[in-house]
């Protein structure tokens, strides 16, 4: 029997086991259930052959990063490896366990967290984003220990917390703290069916704030009005738009990509707001998204400059600007024989040859292209609604990811 064969036959197990982990309600913030789905995965990863090791990050850190609604709530990473006979270098497959929160009302088949199974596919949170490429896994390394299979490189797989907020106290963790020693990595996303994914963009979140002063509504030439203020500034970003629609990113499948900016995510007025008052601060948020050929510190260092130049055009406008987060673009080339390994694995499972993608988007990546600098791609079985009621996996991708993960560790040997 091969490794295929073997996930044919066991293909309920691999519906099983997703279902299982949906009915986990594992939402971040504020970070539920994190014991018990790790307590679950780790379970499955020995069965699979792997030693497995549950890190907890320590509280002194989570009490230093989280707010103080999330104390209660520990941080846990999973961690579990393989050596393989005779092998010199090492793969490293990731995953996040955490879930979006989710509305309880809408879903066709039961709740948020059913993990039901109906017309083909596991519906509930989480099941496309991504507890489904875990299951896809757990059954690629339990199909190659069945059919007697050894994998062609050392294996190392982590399963880790927060990546639906800010990932430091799950993937960045891991990558600063943990002891691993990948040389090449999956991300268990980004990539799906055809596509596999060899990048992705940056962001720089940024929040505006429009300070002006208050008066009564009957005497506005008394005050300075911070949301025309900000009106005008708002506008002036068209210039700025315009500038960076001039910037390309071509990725390897001729795809042309430009620098976006999106801007009033969030807005609000300051506080003491009322319908006869001038209002005295307004704020607004800047979404900047950055290309694989562009930094985050020099995105960041364009806009603020240009927020400055802009604001001193605007007569009486007075702005702060405080960074909420970041995270870097990385870009792996595909020409490296990891990419062409997995390239053949996709083709040969799903019969057409694979193409490569760049994300617009983000996830964990970035962690180990661009901190660690080891060679990295996205790929998982996906599904669709992400983030959405009726988030769903189709079973027949979970078998396809699992034969191509089963594939790739079979005959790849870096």
């Amino acid at each position: 029997m091969t490794p295929s064969d073997y996930i044919d036959a066991h293909s309920d197990e691999i519906t099983a086991l997703l279902r299982d982990l949906v009915r986990i309600p594992t939402v971040n913030p504020p970070g539920e259930n994190y014991a018990v789905i790790t307590a679950l995965l780790a379970r499955e990863m020995t069965a699979g052959g792997l030693k497995t090791r549950r890190l907890a990050v320590p509280r002194a850190l989570l009490k230093k990063t989280l707010p103080p609604a999330q104390h209660a709530f520990p941080r846990y990473n999973l961690l579990g490896t393989r050596r393989a006979r005779g092998a010199k270098k090492t793969i490293h497959f990731n995953a996040h366990y955490d879930v979006v929160p989710a509305p309880p009302d809408g879903w066709r088949h039961g709740g948020p967290f059913s993990g039901a199974l109906a017309g083909g596919s596991v519906h509930g949170r989480g099941a496309a984003d991504m507890k489904g490429s875990m299951a896809s896994l757990l059954a690629a390394l339990r199909a190659l220990r069945a059919a007697g299979v050894e994998p062609r490189m050392n294996i190392e797989v982590s399963f880790t917390a927060d990546e639906e907020t800010d990932s430091a106290l799950g993937a960045e963790w891991l990558v600063r703290h943990a002891p691993i020693r990948p040389d090449y990595v999956i991300v268990m996303e980004g990539g799906e069916r055809g596509e596999v994914c060899c990048g992705h963009n940056g962001v720089v979140w940024l929040l505006v704030t429009v300070h002006g002063r208050a008066a009564h509504g009957s005497r506005p030439e008394l005050g300075v009005n911070a949301l025309e203020k900000m009106s005008a500034l708002v506008l002036a970003l068209d210039e700025h738009k315009a500038a960076l629609a001039r910037r390309r990113f071509t990725t390897p499948q001729g795809r042309v990509m430009t620098p976006t900016l999106n801007l009033g995510g969030v807005f609000a007025q300051g506080p003491g707001g009322k319908i006869n008052t001038v209002p005295d601060s307004a704020s607004f948020s800047i979404d900047r998204r950055v290309l694989a050929i562009e930094t985050v510190a020099a995105a960041e260092r364009e806009l603020r400059a240009f927020l400055r130049a802009a604001a001193r055009r605007i007569p009486g406008c007075r702005i702060s600007v405080e960074k909420v987060s970041h995270n870097h673009p990385c870009f792996s080339e595909p020409a490296h024989p990891f990419f062409g390994a997995m390239a053949r694995a996709v083709a040969r499972v799903r019969g057409r040859p694979a193409r490569f993608s760049v994300s617009t988007g983000f996830n964990d990546m970035h962690f180990f292209a661009h901190h660690l600098k080891i060679p990295t791609l996205g790929y998982g079985p996906g599904g669709e609604k992400c983030h959405a009621v009726d988030e769903h996996a189709p079973v027949r991708e979970l078998v396809s990811c699992a034969k191509i993960y089963a594939r790739l560790l079979a005959e790849f040997e870096g």
